[in-house]
């Protein structure tokens, strides 16, 4: 029998709608989907925290599930504590139940500790348990009676192994037969890392506390729950509802964490975007969300593809450079559609060096600023963090402030750091040869710290390599320009540039590796360094295994889409043919961006030609060109380009509707308050010049 609803029961749905407001139709979908399996497919910039927020909200002021029976896990304690403060505002605005600040967003390994410490005394006893939050000594004592090299540098990729292995589920005694079933580089021979694997774990439990790494935290978990009925039922009993947000970048481990989570309960959803798979160097696998719908036949599929960060110009780049991507599931593809106004063009340029590159890279910047655009909301781009050092310098040399995310600046790096050191000492001796030049020198001097002819195995040991060959550039570079190139006049010179440079500071231009821009956006993007064997890298080129994959590029595809997806506004996109001003021009652009590249492309030309709409009077066109040629006019004053002071749409708008106060003219799609005030006046009298001479 229905009862009608009292006018003291209306708030909750008021409350019910209000979280539907201002979401899109899919939006809505996701948020309304029935409790259950729910896979939101989620594109760059499509508003999916916004989204899974609201069907928490939903689901609690529903009445489907309590609070404190939801569980959401994401990868990052910033993302966590993005969705956190986003639920806490909808129990604010009392759209959601008060208690909706109960609802657990934690990282996988952050829940998995609470969880642990709790369950610890019922499932282990009166066995302490310590974290080990530095695993060095124990990898380094493993390593040593394994009789492996024991440098800083392996040791590094020897516990990255480890921390891949444990992630994939990979024991030691298996460890060999996999990585040769699959052709995994690995950073010493099989049997020898699976001897240090073994005693790394053997450690561990040799003393009266036990030590657990991270990755123990979710094996302790899994197993807690997969061995004990008791607990499995307390820990079901409280956490009925699971969201896991950035589902493609789960690890087999984590995977099997949430299964023994949930059971044989299907109460789940799952966010990702397989078009942002780029992390399987840690064992992430988009598997478990391209086959969500076979695990979960009845689950709903939603997909969001209206992208709100970028512009329309940005997100048909987007959905071009993922678009030409192969072994994709016809299913999972997404194609964004943008919301936002019409912006400028990406801009491809091409150089003849890296130093004429970051100096153009950072007057650009210098213009942006002058235009209003803040220096943090500026990055720089790049494939490693090797590469950074110019654009240090360049923005150093232009004033321009920035903080490098992800990394310490070149000469903060440990490995930069010794290699000045032992160069300084060779500089200061006074039995080098007499003819010895210092491009020789330098070799001599960083050949024992790592620079080898050709690139190292090992992550770890591939990165110092990069960094080192940076600097002997940069070294070799010096002396080119030194009327003396003594060893000590360069090293004095690397000095004062190390010493020029500033320390991080949060309102500055970013610099970045393309990993550590993932789940960040900017008003203005450089991705910078856009030739073949840096994207793709060079050590994803090789077919190690046999087989012909060609997933180790398609990641590299995908970095470059991440790339390029974190751009608002404006986006350029660069390359230099050679390393040093005068070298030979051999390098070429990367193969993800030649087929981007307008016919008879130069290096200043924009992407495509603007197209003025049709629906201009000729009245409305004839302003058009008087506005254009103002704009010009503005930006050879500012010296900015000329995209900067308006874009060709917002032009257009001004044209249409030919404002005559300023009330219209702020009313025009892309006149904000700061524009208004810059340039407000200037554009109504262009437009009350051209309206008096039509009279």
């Amino acid at each position: 029998m229905m009862v009608p609803m009292s006018r003291t029961a209306s708030p909750t749905l008021t409350a019910h709608q209000d979280l539907l407001d201002g979401l899109d139709p899919e939006q809505r979908i996701a948020v309304t989907a029935p409790r259950g399996p729910l896979c939101v497919l989620a594109g760059a910039g499509t508003g999916k925290t916004r989204t899974v927020t609201r069907r928490i909200a939903h689901l609690i002021s529903s009445g489907h599930v309590s609070a404190g029976q939801v569980l959401a896990v994401t990868f990052t304690n910033r993302a966590a504590g993005e969705m956190r403060t986003r639920l806490r505002e909808l129990s604010a605005s009392g759209v959601a139940d008060p208690s909706a600040g109960l609802v657990q967003a934690r990282t996988f390994h952050a829940a998995s500790m609470r969880q642990l410490r709790y369950f610890w005394p019922n499932v282990v006893g009166d066995t302490p348990w310590k974290l080990l939050d530095r695993k060095f000594p124990i990898v380094r004592q493993a390593a040593h009676q394994a009789r492996a090299a024991t440098d800083p540098d392996s040791l590094r990729d020897l516990a990255a192994e480890i921390e891949w292995s444990k992630a994939s589920l990979i024991a030691a005694d298996d460890y060999a037969a996999v990585v040769g079933e699959i052709g995994r580089d690995t950073p010493a021979p099989p049997d020898i890392f699976a001897a240090v694997y073994r005693n790394y774990e053997q450690i561990k439990v040799a003393e009266n506390t036990m030590l657990l790494d991270f990755d123990d935290l979710l094996i302790f978990t899994a197993a807690a729950l997969e061995d004990n009925d008791s607990v499995a039922e307390e820990f079901r009993d409280r956490y009925r509802c699971f969201l896991v947000d950035e589902y493609q970048d789960v690890t087999p481990l984590q995977q099997r964490v949430l299964d023994a989570w949930l059971g044989d309960r299907d109460d789940l959803t799952v966010v990702g975007d397989a078009n942002q798979t780029i992390y399987s160097f840690t064992g992430a696998s988009p598997k478990n969300l391209l086959n969500f719908s076979r695990t979960y036949p009845d689950a709903t599929m939603v997909r969001l593809v209206r992208d709100y960060r970028s512009t329309p110009q940005v997100v048909a780049l987007a959905n071009e450079v993922i678009g030409a991507a192969t072994g994709r599931i016809a299913g999972m593809k997404l194609e964004l559609i943008g919301q936002r106004p019409d912006g400028p063009e990406p801009e491809f340029v091409e150089f003849d060096d890296e130093q004429a590159e970051a100096k153009s890279i950072a007057h650009r910047i210098t213009a942006l600023i002058r235009s209003g655009v803040s220096a943090s909301e500026i990055a720089i781009l790049f494939r490693i963090n090797a590469q950074s050092e110019v654009y240090e310098q360049a923005l150093s040399e232009a004033g321009i402030p920035f903080q490098v995310r992800g990394g310490e600046g070149f000469f903060r790096r440990t490995e930069i750091v010794q290699a000045l050191a032992a160069l300084r000492a060779a500089g200061d001796r006074d039995d080098l040869p007499a003819d010895a030049t210092v491009d020789r020198l330098v070799k001599a001097v960083l050949a024992p710290l790592g620079l080898t002819q050709t690139a190292p195995a090992g992550q770890q040991a591939r990165e110092r390599w990069e960094s080192l060959r940076a600097l002997e550039s940069l070294a070799n570079d010096l002396a080119a320009l030194e009327p003396e190139p003594t060893l000590a006049n360069v090293v004095r010179e690397l000095h004062t540039r190390a010493q020029s440079r500033q320390p991080p500071v949060m309102d500055g231009v970013t610099l970045a590796s393309l990993h550590a821009a993932k789940g960040l956006e900017w008003d203005a993007v450089f991705l910078a360094g856009l030739t073949e064997g840096t994207l793709p890298i060079s050590h994803s080129l090789g077919d190690r295994d046999g087989t012909g994959s060609i997933e180790p590029i398609e990641e590299e595809r995908r970095l470059f889409y991440v790339g390029v997806t974190r751009a608002r506004e404006y986006l350029t996109l660069s390359w230099a043919l050679s390393r040093n001003a005068g070298g030979r021009k051999t390098r070429k652009p990367s193969r993800f961006v030649t087929p981007l590249l307008p016919q008879n492309t130069t290096a200043t030309t924009p992407r495509k030609k603007k197209r003025i709409p049709a629906n201009l009077t000729a009245g409305g066109q004839e302003l058009f060109d008087k506005l254009k040629e103002w704009r010009l006019e503005t930006s050879r004053e500012l010296a900015v380009p000329a995209f900067v002071v308006f874009t060709d749409a917002t032009l257009t708008a001004i044209a249409a509707k030919a404002p005559k106060t300023d009330a219209e003219l702020v009313a025009v799609p892309g006149i904000g308050a700061a524009k208004l005030e810059r340039f407000g006046s200037d554009i109504l009298n262009v437009v009350a010049s051209h309206l008096a001479a039509r009279r």
